[in-house]
Formats: C-alpha cells, sequence, structure tokens
C-alpha cells in the first residue's frame, strides 16, 4: 500500500487534517490510519462516562468519512517506522469475541507522514493508579466507566430498600461475582451509597465532576429513587496544585470551585495521592478517601508505543519537532496534537490542547498543499495562538477566559460561555463534516435527546 501523505490518528488534529486534504487532493494521495473505526471528539468524553452522552450517536465512522471527504482509511494500529525506507507497519485487526483475523498486517509507503496519536495517562508512579483507576483517554474507558457506575448505583438502590425495578436491576447485575468484580463492589459489605473520587483537577477532572452530579439526579429520577443524590453520591475531587484549574486565572478557578461546592462536591487542594488500592485513596498526609469508583486525570503523556520508533522524544515521550512541526533529524515525518512536543516560531512551549491540534492541522494542511503544487513550503514558522479556555460545569454553565488581541484576559461565565463552549464541538463538526451537514446534524441529535432519557440506562 502506497499514499503520498499518511496521517496516523484520528483524533481532533489529524482528522480535521485528512478531511481538509481529503477534499483538495483525493483518496490516492491522502490516507487515515487509525485503531478504531469511530471518532468521538476526545473533550466530550466526561459525558460519555456520566451517560449523559451516547458514543452509538455522537461516533462519526472514519470509513463514513473516508468516503465523504476523500481520502483513504485504514484501520490498524501503527506498530513500526521505517523512517529511512519511508514505511509504516500496520498491526492486524482480530476480532474481539474470537480471536479471528479480520485485516491482516500491512506495510504503508509515503512520501510524508503525519503523527497525531494524541496522548495517555501519566500515573507518574503512583502505587496502584494503573490497577485501581478509569482513565478517560478513549471511548472504550468511558464506557467502561459508564457500565460500572450502573452496577454500583444499582447496588446502592437495593441497599437503601429501592422499589421493585431498582432491586431487580441490582439482583440482575450482582447474581454472580463475576459482575461484584467487574463493578469494584465490596463483596458481603454494607453499602451505604456510592463514593466517587476524581484525582487530578484540570478540565477533566472538573468537567467530570460536575457532568456526574447532574447524571446522578437524573439516574435517581429514572428508577434508582430512594437514593438521595447528594447523600449517597459522595463525589470528591483531589487536586495536587493550591487551586483547581491552575492552569487557567485565579477568577476561572475560583469561579469554578464556588459551582463545585453548591453542587455539594468536595474538593481537596494541595493533595499528593500516594496509593490508590481497590476501595480507597491515601495521600501523603496519611488521610484516606474510600473509593468505590475512581478517576484518573492527573496528566497525561504520550503513548508509550512512539519511544519504539526511533525517533527523538523528551522526558514525557513526546516526539520532538520543531516550528514547522517536522521532527527533527528525520525527513518527511511530522507530528502535531498532545504527542508532539512542539516550541513554535515565538518560542513558547505549545500546550496540549484541542485549540493547538485545530491550529497546527490548518498549518500542515498549508504546508501539503504547497508542496502538492510543486512549491516551497510556507515560510512563516507554526505560531501558537491562545484563544482562551472554557470549562464546562454541568448542562447549564460554563466558565472560562477569552483572550483578545492585545493579549487581554476576560472572564466568561453562564448562559453565554455555555453557548461558546457547545459552538466548539460544531466547529471541530464543521472542519471534518462541512457547514450544512453539521447544521442538519446539530439539528437531529437536538430532538432525538428531546424524545430519549437524558442519561443512558443500559
Amino acid at each position: 500500500m502506497h499514499s503520498e501523505i499518511v496521517i496516523v490518528g484520528g483524533g481532533a488534529g489529524g482528522l480535521e487534517l485528512a478531511c481538509k486534504l481529503g477534499r483538495k487532493l483525493g483518496p490516492s494521495k491522502v490516507m487515515l490510519v487509525d485503531s478504531r473505526l469511530y471518532h468521538v471528539w476526545k473533550p466530550s468524553l466526561h459525558e460519555v462516562a456520566a451517560g449523559t452522552l451516547d458514543i452509538h450517536q455522537e461516533g462519526l465512522s472514519y470509513q463514513m468519512l473516508a468516503h465523504d471527504r476523500g481520502f483513504t482509511f485504514v484501520y490498524g494500529a501503527m506498530t513500526a517506522l521505517d523512517h529511512a525506507g519511508k514505511s509504516i507497519g500496520v498491526g492486524a485487526v482480530k476480532a474481539a469475541s474470537d480471536g479471528e483475523e479480520i485485516f491482516p498486517a500491512r506495510t504503508i509507503s509515503f512520501r510524508s507522514l503525519v503523527i497525531a496519536v494524541g496522548s495517555t495517562s501519566n500515573y507518574f508512579g503512583v502505587p496502584g493508579a494503573r490497577e485501581h483507576t478509569i482513565s478517560l483517554n478513549a471511548t472504550e474507558d468511558a464506557e467502561r466507566f459508564r457500565l460500572r457506575l450502573l452496577r454500583l448505583l444499582a447496588r446502592a438502590a437495593e441497599a437503601k430498600g429501592g422499589d421493585a425495578r431498582a432491586a431487580t436491576a441490582a439482583a440482575t447485575l450482582t447474581a454472580n461475582p463475576a459482575a461484584v468484580s467487574d463493578a469494584g463492589l465490596k463483596p458481603n459489605s454494607p453499602a451505604t451509597g456510592l463514593d466517587i473520587v476524581i484525582i487530578g483537577g484540570g478540565a477533566t477532572g472538573v468537567e467530570l465532576a460536575a457532568e456526574l452530579r447532574e447524571a446522578s439526579g437524573v439516574y435517581a429520577a429514572y428508577g434508582f429513587n430512594r437514593l438521595q443524590v447528594q447523600r449517597d453520591v459522595r463525589i470528591t475531587l483531589l487536586e495536587g496544585a493550591p487551586r483547581i484549574l491552575a492552569p487557567l486565572p485565579e477568577k476561572v478557578s475560583a469561579s469554578a470551585a464556588r459551582l463545585l461546592d453548591e453542587r455539594a462536591i468536595r474538593v481537596v487542594t494541595d493533595c499528593r495521592v500516594t496509593q490508590i488500592d481497590a476501595h480507597q485513596v491515601i495521600d501523603k498526609e496519611g488521610n484516606v478517601y474510600p473509593s468505590d469508583i475512581c478517576v484518573w486525570a492527573a496528566g497525561i503523556r504520550a503513548p508509550e508505543f512512539l519511544a519504539s520508533l526511533g525517533l527523538p522524544t523528551n522526558k514525557g515521550g513526546a516526539i520532538e519537532v520543531d516550528d514547522r512541526l517536522r521532527v527533527k533529524g528525520v525527513d518527511g515525518v511530522y507530528a502535531l496534537g498532545d504527542c508532539a512536543a512542539c516550541i513554535d516560531g515565538g518560542g513558547k512551549p505549545v500546550p496540549p490542547r484541542a485549540q493547538a491540534a485545530h491550529q497546527q492541522a490548518d498549518y500542515l494542511f498549508k504546508t501539503f498543499m504547497s508542496m502538492d503544487a510543486g512549491h516551497a513550503p510556507p515560510k512563516d514558522p507554526y505560531v501558537y495562538k491562545d484563544y482562551g479556555s472554557l470549562v464546562s460545569i454541568g448542562h447549564q454553565t460554563t466558565v472560562g477566559n477569552l483572550m483578545g488581541s492585545l493579549r487581554a484576559s476576560w472572564f466568561v461565565e453562564g448562559f453565554l460561555a455555555r453557548i461558546m463552549y457547545l459552538s466548539l464541538h460544531l466547529m471541530h463538526h464543521q472542519a471534518i463534516l462541512g457547514s450544512m451537514r453539521t447544521g442538519v446534524l446539530a439539528l437531529a441529535r437536538f430532538l432525538i435527546r428531546r424524545t430519549t432519557p437524558l442519561v443512558k440506562l443500559h
């Protein structure tokens, strides 16, 4: 197999680049490789975890996008890179049910390669973190959290003497030891509600905490109605820094803390977690936080397999690129997004944010279009532009800051900020689907949400 431009990773930046190039150059020149079949915007995974967003409605098929946007899609995970021979290896794909091989291992040659594989969790060597927490790195992680949450709610409702429907659900879910173990339950121990611990007070942790508080109230209305949500579903957010949302202005942090407190979410700052086991989290002061389900949102790093590709990487495993997003010392290979360690043309380190990936995709689009036309790439280096950050606090409000052209920062909160937050998702869809289809899809999802439960119950 061969393609002029091969993009590995269908996240925010990689997929936008594939769609934009595909519309101009066609499937014979543009190829996207990904280990999954569907794209879900990563900033919305906290909604999937809480059950307020259904991935089967939200997910966009890569194969469909390839057909509609003019690129070739290859299903499989990148396993090797021969940068001298300009080819990559893609692993075999096997059926999850019986292990039967669907696609064999393949080799793909390229003229230009873009690595855009995103990031994964950084556990910082904390004992038990990898084994006893869930990280929202992908849709399957969010779905695993949601299913465990449903099982725990059923168990808590049964212990509280819930109605017949809740008791039946709990009996079904916990009738065998395997289900109890999968749900993280304590066998033969009296339940007194549900303890959720979220480690990490960045955007992911804060948004998940608020979304879970709203969702737990909805779950109670849909059958677990003997649970008193604020008393029986206890949510604790642990942050190692002196305040949550530490990279954002202090006013944004203070407003988010206030909104979480109003929702009866316990926030503990200056908390350094030192050990995690199946039912508790311990910090450096010896404080113990009971935990029926624990989420790790305390940091990210580049995927570990990148270290095996022979490319220059930094301490966090990210690929080192120059201010034109070219991998240092390797001809024809580029990287963008969370997996790229980039110092831009202004001498600033580029943060791992969706807006950075979006901007880098635009930059590389211009680069490849110039090269395809036989011209030299743009002379100007990539320069990151910070337009501010918005953090969702449930479905009713959002807080954040907007950056102006003079680098002035404006604090925003409430309904207007919420509309801006929702527009970010629509802008991403517009980049990959086009304006007309994005508008139709937004309307369709609005109508579907009016005819389905507010949370996913199965």
